[in-house]
């Protein structure tokens, strides 16, 4: 793979715009160890293994869903989370949390259950879920005996898909099934399209002809990530599923998807849940049942993601991608100047203003940080107006909350930012009279959620719990996301490094 197609995969396709943003920025220069005191959200509490069904769930109030960065079904385009595997959860947090509060269910109505997204690689979908990493897999997976194994699989999302082969300019010419005998082709190990291949040649050893040989691709990698590969002649032949096989034709013209060479057929395509968990798996064929293909919301969806292929083309632009990596530059210059997490600081700008500094509030705020004109004289930073020294101000007076009332208190640095960002919304005066509240009723004055939340849920309402949770989500989302990217950036490096075949004359 030469250097520049290597870059393109990891800027364009396998990193959606703000992550790539994101990454170019923490690549740009050396950056140096925060020192232990440095502010930064520690995932643990969301990556520890936790095994159990819906009540304890919503003992927890939350599920996690594991899931693929994938262009397709799981992104962050400026910012936003986005995919029609999170829109279709987004739909299902909303519906559960209606249905929690109409059964009285909720310990408070402000008090909900959220939906995160834990990004991994295929290959550690199901280790995952086993472990308890996470507690529904949602990632376009086919049901196979294989798999109906080790999880339950909920009622299909997707009927009667198809795998199909998929060859590029420089494959050899292809006709038929038989055809693949002696040939290559570049697949997944823990894919469906993999156990496909194997049957294949099941049957092509029973017929004493040569078997197709399947060369391993890294499993970071995507199906887009493998199209796109095959589209520049890199890779020999592939399989996928064929809706998704003519969505990227239209973004990459030179592939060939064949039709009428259907490696699996009347496949399902669907979420899966550890076995030991029946009321989860109940709940999702509850909702699958309305919202599958076919359904409104499953045909909006579908038309949304795998129909145009627009939103792709309009993520990626080169205006777009210069605009917002200066942004998370300066996040990141700030971010290290004052010592705060800068990536924490992109998810407050996401919540204050979507990231967008020409945003002017009703009561006056600016821009991407949503400054008050005052606020932002008295911290000298120059004129608010302009995006650097808008960031400038909203990190700086971070560091100064964190600082005033934060900083001696036996806390967490997750917890003083948490309680940082709720004085910002509410005032520090009001969260203060909260956790001495919290104390006098038996919880922990110095923890956010669970304790000091729900009395900010009773006394204040909706919005600051929102507005943290919010914050703390969208961080979430980036952090992991980038950790799965630096994963799939290393494979594209190790594919880069593999020696490959020479391609064979392009077919006339």
């Amino acid at each position: 793979m030469n250097a520049s197609l290597s870059q393109r995969l990891i800027n364009t396709l396998i990193i959606g715009p703000i992550v790539s943003f994101l990454l170019c920025a923490a690549y740009a220069a050396p950056t140096k160890a925060p020192p232990a005191d440095a502010l930064a959200v520690n995932l643990d509490d969301i990556q520890q293994p936790w095994v159990g069904d819906l009540p304890g769930m919503y003992d927890r109030r939350v599920i996690r869903v594991l899931t693929t960065y994938s262009k397709t079904f799981f992104f962050i385009d400026k910012g936003m989370q986005r995919g029609l595997t999170h829109d279709l959860f987004m739909v299902f947090e909303r519906d559960l949390n209606k249905k929690l509060m109409k059964q009285d269910k909720l310990s408070h109505r402000h008090l909900r259950v959220r939906v995160l997204f834990v990004p991994v690689t295929r290959g550690q979908l199901f280790t995952a879920l086993k472990e308890g990493k996470g507690d529904i897999i949602a990632a376009n997976l086919t049901i196979t005996p294989a798999r109906q194994t080790f999880v339950a699989f909920s009622d299909s999302l997707y009927p009667n898909a198809q795998e199909l082969l998929l060859t590029g300019p420089f494959s050899p010419k292809v006709e038929n099934l038989e055809q693949l005998s002696g040939k290559t082709v570049f697949v997944r190990y823990s894919s469906s399209y993999y156990e496909s291949l194997v049957a294949l040649n099941a049957r092509f050893a029973k017929e004493s002809i040569p078997l197709v040989t399947l060369e391993p691709a890294p499993e970071a990698l995507e199906d887009e990530d493998l199209i796109e590969m095959l589209n520049a002649g890199l890779v020999p032949m592939i399989v996928v599923d064929k809706h998704k096989a003519l969505f990227w034709k239209q973004v990459f013209p030179k592939i060939q998807v064949h039709e009428d060479i259907v490696l699996r057929d009347h496949a399902d395509i669907a979420w899966a849940v550890r076995k030991d968990s029946p009321q989860l798996l109940a709940l999702l064929n509850d909702f699958v049942k309305q919202n599958k293909l076919g359904s409104t919301l499953g045909n909006t969806l579908l038309l949304r993601y795998l129909k145009s292929a627009k939103y792709v083309k309009d993520a990626t632009s080169e205006q777009g991608r210069r605009k917002f990596l200066s942004m998370v530059n300066v996040f990141r210059k700030y971010g290290e100047h004052y010592n705060v997490d800068w990536l924490l600081m992109v998810a407050q700008g996401y919540q204050e203003s979507r990231l967008n500094q020409s945003v002017r509030s009703p009561v006056g705020a600016i821009g991407v940080m949503q400054v008050m004109p005052k606020t932002g004289k008295e911290l000298n930073v120059g004129d608010i107006r302009q995006l650097e020294p808008n960031i400038n101000a909203g990190v700086k007076y971070m560091r100064w909350m964190i600082d005033q009332y934060y900083g001696d208190e036996p806390m967490t640095p997750l917890d003083k930012a948490l309680f940082s960002f709720a004085s910002y919304n509410a005032g520090p005066a009001r969260i203060a009279r909260l956790r001495a509240e919290t104390k006098k009723r038996g919880f922990d004055p110095n923890v956010w959620f669970g304790n000091v939340e729900n009395l900010a849920a009773e006394k204040i309402g909706a919005e600051t719990v929102t507005y943290v949770s919010n914050i703390y989500k969208y961080y979430i989302a980036y952090r992991l996301v980038m950790d799965e990217i630096a994963r799939k950036q290393k494979a594209v490096k190790l594919a880069e490094s593999q020696p490959q075949p020479e391609p064979a004359t392009p077919p006339n």
